[in-house]
């Protein structure tokens, strides 16, 4: 739900344009606008007890939600929500459906997150003019966890892995340039060593740029050891002293 559904039309195409294409999911955008009840198509008003800005009222946006007769999760894209990540887009994609309502102005009425049961979802801790580029990033890596979505599964399977981790370093042709050659490693062939060579990257690289991240990944490994492969505790505790 959104007042501005064009800016909706990049996320139509490459690979989620190909999943709602061929039927994997289903995008539904409605521009709330469509349903006030104000002669003069107004959607917003000046907040009680004053303040900067406008608000989105609570009419057009139950309107809209009730009309269209949805269902399932509702979501309100908010810097004060709880903060997008991998295993809650993991949990989110296991809803089936889910309703997006994207705030503009100052933001929206909260009779209207009441009525919607809406659930906050941030992308970060920062202010954007509106929430259609967050709920574009949200319907982006949720749609991925979807079955069918990405031409591999075993992409969403790597990424459960090392989930709390940054991303390793990839490579490609040619294997030798002046800017470096490609690591030996992974041109040996050696699948073992080559899946815990990216996962010591992967540690090496968020411990360096990311130590909120290193550390809950820490916490979650000290909480379940023997959870992980010998191989891989071993590398856990060498980049942990490192």
């Amino acid at each position: 739900m959104t007042l501005f559904p064009e800016m909706f039309e990049p996320i139509r195409s490459s690979i989620i344009g190909r999943a709602v294409d061929n039927g994997i999911i289903e995008l539904n955008i409605v521009n709330i606008r469509d349903y006030t009840e104000d002669k003069h198509c107004r959607v917003d008003d000046m907040p009680f007890g004053g303040g900067a800005g406008m608000l989105m009222q609570v009419q057009p946006i139950v309107s809209c939600y009730r009309q269209n007769g949805f269902a399932g999760k509702s979501i309100y894209m908010s810097p004060r929500g709880r903060k997008l990540s991998q295993e809650v887009a993991e949990e989110l994609a296991g809803e089936g459906e889910l309703t997006i309502l994207c705030g503009h102005y100052e933001g929206v009425d909260e009779r209207a997150l009441t009525e919607l049961s809406a659930e906050e979802i941030s992308i970060g801790d920062y202010v954007l003019t509106g929430g259609e580029l967050p709920a574009m990033v949200l319907v982006d890596t949720v749609a991925r966890f979807v079955p069918g979505v990405l031409a591999s599964d075993e992409s969403v399977l790597e990424e459960s892995v090392y989930s709390g981790l940054l991303e390793y370093p990839q490579y490609t042709r040619p294997r030798t340039m002046e800017e470096g050659k490609v690591p030996e490693v992974l041109l040996s062939g050696d699948h073992k060593k080559i899946e815990l060579w990216r996962f010591e990257q992967s540690m090496i690289l968020t411990k360096e740029r990311r130590p909120d991240m290193w550390q809950n990944f820490v916490k979650k490994f000290r909480a379940d050891e023997k959870a992980y492969p010998k191989k891989e505790r071993l590398l856990i505790e060498s980049v942990i002293r490192d």
